[in-house]
């Protein structure tokens, strides 16, 4: 683990019989696959990717396989650059939502996903609704990533808010953080353009107060309502009591160093904070010189007056249509979603990832240790950007912008919380009409 912590005839897949004898199919023999993806949290499932997995795909395939890993961060900018020019990697990974901005430039994936999903006991709602624009699956979902609050024990049992005590509402998670800041010990969380942990939070705790982006029609939007504003307001102030106000600046591993350096109690993220403990029990210590990996518990995100909500990360594969190999690209998403090929990746992940289909919940993996098990079903949950209507175009595009992200960070930073939220319905606006 990092410390940073359209229609077309389907492809028959080959034979059994081809695989077991290791011949490749015809049509892929001496072919390459470049595949662009973030740079994984798991380094390992990166490394069995370029290794074992490379390997078994070209004598399986007879396709080489090219993974290229970049910052997550910086995968929509490549994507946009690749459509572009019409050239690039033959299969793009994207976050959340992206893959319905490139959804006219994107090969018709139906057949694969559909093939996936039945074998699979279908796909949880998050992943089609990301990956499907309705007519079509434009992208082939890869993972999602399970997104909770990661709390030290000690600190919150010293609070008076261990254990069945947790808070279980935003008010207690306030009453808890106000006595944990004094302490040297405040909350960690990011405001800034950063594809996972800020709209993991910030979407979730909007839609816990009753605020949403849109109606179900997907078309009228209605961010600036009371619910909403209610919720800016109680954000501010939630803000300056309890969190680290240097977070506003975090990418998606500055809350991983902060837990990890003993110099934040609870944070909202995968499970990438804890794996890294116990990865390096000897590396990673308390403050009194314990293994920190004994001293975390994960539970979800507290319920707000509407309720209690979660936003799951999920991240899909798209082939843009400029790819020359359409069929061995489809060809190699379809073999490494195979149950043999995408469970080998889905062990590396040691459960910071969890399946896009829900047979991934009975894996034996999560029966061994109880820290993670929470996990396990966080993707029953997870709602997604643009509820609660579609997961389109629309909704893709204001999460890429960072719009419901920036109204919170623009009222922490002193604009007036009514301001904040009519700046960022008149952005939605613009952006649905």
């Amino acid at each position: 683990l990092h410390d940073d912590g359209h229609p077309t005839p389907p492809v028959a897949a080959p034979s059994a019989a081809i695989l077991d004898a290791g011949r490749a199919p015809a049509y892929a023999q001496g072919t390459t696959i470049h595949w662009l993806k973030f740079v994984d949290f798991v380094p390992v499932s990166d490394q069995l990717l370029r290794g074992k997995i490379k390997e078994e795909c070209q004598k399986a395939l007879g396709i080489a396989l090219q993974v290229e890993t970049i910052d997550g961060n910086g995968i929509q900018a490549r994507t946009t650059s690749a459509i572009q020019s019409g050239s690039g990697p033959d299969i793009i990974m994207e976050v959340n939502n992206w893959s319905q901005l490139y959804a006219e430039s994107a090969v018709d994936v139906s057949d694969v996903a559909d093939a996936i999903g039945k074998d699979q006991g279908g796909f949880y709602d998050t992943a089609r609704a990301v990956a499907n624009n309705g007519k079509r699956w434009v992208a082939v979902p890869y993972t999602i990533l399970g997104v909770l609050l990661t709390n030290r024990t000690s600190w919150f049992d010293e609070v008076g808010y261990g254990g069945s005590k947790f808070p279980t509402t935003w008010d207690e998670y306030r009453a808890a953080g106000k006595m944990l800041k004094p302490k040297d010990h405040p909350y960690g969380q990011t405001l800034a353009h950063t594809f996972g942990d800020a709209p993991a939070f910030w979407y979730p705790y909007l839609w816990s107060w009753g605020g949403k982006e849109v109606e179900a029609d997907g078309k009228t939007v209605v961010l600036n309502s009371k619910e909403t504003l209610e919720s800016v307001k109680y954000a501010v102030a939630f803000w300056k009591e309890c969190f680290d106000e240097g977070a506003l600046a975090w990418d998606d591993a500055g809350n991983n160093r902060a837990f990890l350096a003993n110099t934040i109690s609870s944070t909202s993220n995968a499970a990438s904070i804890y794996l890294l403990a116990k990865s390096k029990p000897e590396t990673y210590l308390s403050e009194k010189g314990k293994p920190l990996k004994d001293d975390i518990f994960h539970t979800p995100l507290p319920k707000g007056p509407a309720g209690q909500f979660s936003y799951h990360v999920p991240f899909s594969n798209i082939i843009p249509t400029y790819c020359k190999n359409q069929k061995g690209a489809k060809e190699f998403l379809r073999w490494f979603h195979s149950k043999p090929i995408y469970g080998e990746w889905f062990t590396s992940q040691q459960g910071f990832s969890t399946g896009t289909t829900k047979m991934w919940e009975e894996h034996k993996l999560w029966k061994e240790d109880p820290v993670m098990a929470p996990f396990r079903t966080a993707a029953r949950s997870g709602r997604f950007a643009g509820y609660a209507g579609p997961s389109g175009r629309a909704a893709a595009e204001a999460i890429s912008k960072y719009i419901i992200v920036d109204m919170y960070t623009k009222a922490v930073q002193g604009m007036a919380p009514a301001d904040s939220v009519k700046w960022a319905h008149d952005q939605l606006v613009k952006i649905y009409a």
